[in-house]
């Protein structure tokens, strides 16, 4: 059996492969990807496997999303930290739902349900997937606490979001700067990850802002954008294709 992996946290990538070699050696992953983009390219590009197993929270938004891009015909596993989207997950007749930290026994059980699936009822099951793309709704406009006030934005006007010790702002291309009172996760929940992107833990990065990308000495690009930032902006070196990727195509 060959199954492809779609996880963002290195340990729990590991762990994954490690319970994977107790239950059964000759499961083969053949694929490890780290974020919406990721996987959907991968999946155009690559030999698909015989299953999925599916980390619904990844670096760049919800793996739902997934599914506004690609039709996928491969029974999927759904793993999470958060049991949020366990029922919104269980509408499409998934196989199973994990909650993380995965356990083997349970990972076994679903594994098993997959392998007992029959024709019919695994051709149903793919019927439903595409149900799990959600219309597409993005923020067009903010609204900014301003003392006694909300300031209407508009998105386009946004170069960056920023956080640091749980406090974030927005960073507009006329170079002002406003306290928001989301995280940088409900932030980008909101957005059109072709025109946003997830750099790091610290920054999402508005595309029409980018002014420069340099290949600094480890591998990593740094990122200079249309104004002025809090603190470099750096994208990981196993995060460089996927950036200059979205950045191209969107």
């Amino acid at each position: 059996m060959k199954l492809l992996i779609v996880e963002d946290e290195t340990a729990a990538y590991e762990s994954l492969v490690e319970i994977l070699n107790e239950i059964d050696p000759d499961i083969e992953v053949i694929g490890n990807t780290e974020s919406i983009s990721q996987t959907i390219k991968w999946l155009k590009e690559r030999n698909l496997p015989d299953l999925i197993l599916m980390d619904i929270h990844l670096s760049d938004g919800t793996a739902f999303l997934i599914f506004e891009h690609i039709d996928i015909e491969i029974p999927i596993i759904f793993t999470t930290a958060y049991d949020e989207y366990a029922i919104e997950a269980f509408k499409v007749n998934s196989i199973d739902y994990l909650l993380k930290p995965i356990k083997t026994y349970e990972l076994e059980r679903a594994i098993q349900k997959f392998k007992k699936l029959s024709r019919s009822q695994l051709s149903e099951y793919l019927s439903k997937l595409p149900q799990l793309a959600p219309t597409a709704r993005y923020t067009s406009k903010l609204l900014i606490p301003l003392n006694d006030k909300l300031l209407p934005i508009n998105i386009q006007e946004v170069s960056f979001f920023y956080t640091s010790d749980k406090n974030t702002i927005v960073g507009l291309k006329n170079g002002k700067t406003y306290s928001y009172p989301k995280t940088l996760e409900q932030i980008f929940n909101s957005l059109n990850p072709a025109h946003f992107y997830r750099a790091n833990k610290q920054y999402i990065l508005s595309r029409h802002a980018v002014q420069n990308i340099t290949i600094w000495f480890d591998s990593r690009l740094l990122i200079t954008l249309d104004t002025e930032v809090p603190e470099r902006i750096y994208i990981s070196k196993n995060k460089a294709a996927d950036f200059k990727d979205w950045f191209v195509n969107g």
